[in-house]
């Protein structure tokens, strides 16, 4: 059986551990060599890289996340041992783990990071597609010729260079689509390869909760629940069109994916639909003068999103929730596209002034759609607002003083509300 050091990225037949080094990290498989969809999934990404970064951390539980009434991001596995998960409202997590360091995302940071993976993932092949920060399907079909290695030797090495030049790791799953690979970059974690070949797909299927499939959440699995369908056998006992008349196009999905079977190919070109950026409050707020804080802030991270992917957009979103956990959700659609933190942040404003009256709120959250390249964005002026062009010539040269200096380099006033 064709095997594989994860360490030194000798390759031999099957054995416990590697002949060249003697590490026990081999992965070995019939199909190993012969497969070329991958998912790449950082371990733990936020927590490592604050690890990372600080390592008085290194060997405490540590929480990415809100204050008590927010939710976690992400927290390392010291803490995912505890029981807390990614989601989780934050007052549980602390429950189970009380001991935890909790900290706030540093998106900027993670960001950064992430583009540096990215580019060592575009080394091997332009047939990346990103899912978030710190996952993306990978497309190796035909790189053995140009790297004179086939695609699990690359993908390992990608690890290794990620350990090496960032010291950080990530799980690769490999195999024949997508669905397969994104469900066995999970079966080693962390720091795991993992494959599952053709020859194996239904043996491998067989048996598992339909809850592995992706995009099956808690109304489809209620769904499927009343059906009498909770394992992928019990959707292999359906026919094609009755699942299809009973669950629409999500039953032809289904039954595809209970084959093992998916078509959908790694894009590198997927479009993002939109940009946003939220806080919820440790305590319920009603000051106006405290939410526009808020509102800068929120806007001007939704800005430098949008300038750092060189995309604007024309609808300014804004979403309120009340203590009742009751939703509020206001749009407009703006003359021109815009990827200014001003703009954002004033149209933004104006929305949450049509809602006066209705706080307090647990949270508030500011996005950017309808998204278009950078260079049609914020052309012309406003005859309404003759500020509004030395406002943003003044926008841009704070964009130029923080990118040199850091991010909190030079602020507005009213971001300290």
């Amino acid at each position: 059986m064709p095997a594989l050091c994860r360490d030194c990225l000798t390759e031999f037949d099957t054995g416990p551990r590697c002949p060249a080094c003697r590490s026990p990290r081999v992965v070995a498989h019939d199909e190993l060599f012969d497969l070329s969809i991958a998912h790449m999934d950082c371990d733990a990404f936020y927590a490592s890289v604050e690890k990372r970064d600080n390592p008085d951390l290194a060997d405490k539980p540590l929480i990415i996340g809100g204050g008590r009434r927010g939710v976690v991001s992400t927290a390392c596995y010291i803490a995912r041992i505890r029981g807390v998960r990614s989601a989780m409202p934050m007052f549980k997590a602390l429950a189970l783990c009380p001991d935890a360091v909790v900290q706030k995302p540093r998106m900027e940071v993670y960001a950064q990071v992430s583009r540096q993976i990215r580019a060592m993932m575009e080394d091997l092949t332009p047939s990346v597609e990103p899912l978030s920060l710190d996952e993306a399907f990978m497309d190796l079909t035909g790189t053995a010729r140009l790297h004179g290695a086939p695609p699990a030797v690359m993908l390992a090495r990608l690890i290794k260079r990620m350990r090496d030049e960032l010291a950080l790791t990530g799980s690769i799953g490999l195999s024949h689509n997508k669905f397969l690979a994104k469900i066995a970059s999970d079966l080693d974690k962390p720091h795991g390869f993992s494959v599952i070949g053709r020859a194996e797909t239904a043996d491998f299927l067989h048996d598992k909760p339909v809850s592995l499939i992706w995009g099956v959440g808690q109304a489809t699995r209620g769904a499927l629940d009343r059906a009498g369908i909770r394992t992928i056998s019990d959707l292999l006992r359906w026919d094609r069109q009755d699942l299809i008349a009973r669950f629409g196009s999500m039953g032809d999905r289904l039954w595809h994916l209970a084959r093992g079977q998916d078509a959908r190919r790694v894009s590198a070109n997927t479009p993002i639909k939109s940009v946003s950026n939220e806080t919820t409050f440790s305590q319920d707020i009603a000051d106006t003068e405290i939410l526009d804080g808020h509102l800068w802030r929120l806007s001007e991270k939704v800005s430098d999103r949008t300038k750092a992917r060189g995309i604007a957009g024309r609808v300014v979103t804004l979403k309120l929730k009340r203590a009742d956990h009751s939703q509020l959700t206001r749009r407009i659609a703006l003359r021109d596209a815009t990827q200014m933190a001003d703009t954002i942040y004033r149209t933004a404003r104006a929305l949450l002034d049509q809602v006066d009256g209705r706080a307090p709120y647990r949270l508030i959250g500011v996005g950017l759609s309808d998204l278009i390249p950078q260079d049609g964005a914020d052309r012309s002026g406003d005859l309404l607002d003759p500020q509004a062009v030395r406002r943003s010539k003044a926008e841009r040269a704070t964009d130029s003083i923080r990118a040199k200096f850091g991010s909190d380099a030079i602020r507005k006033g009213r971001s300290l509300r």
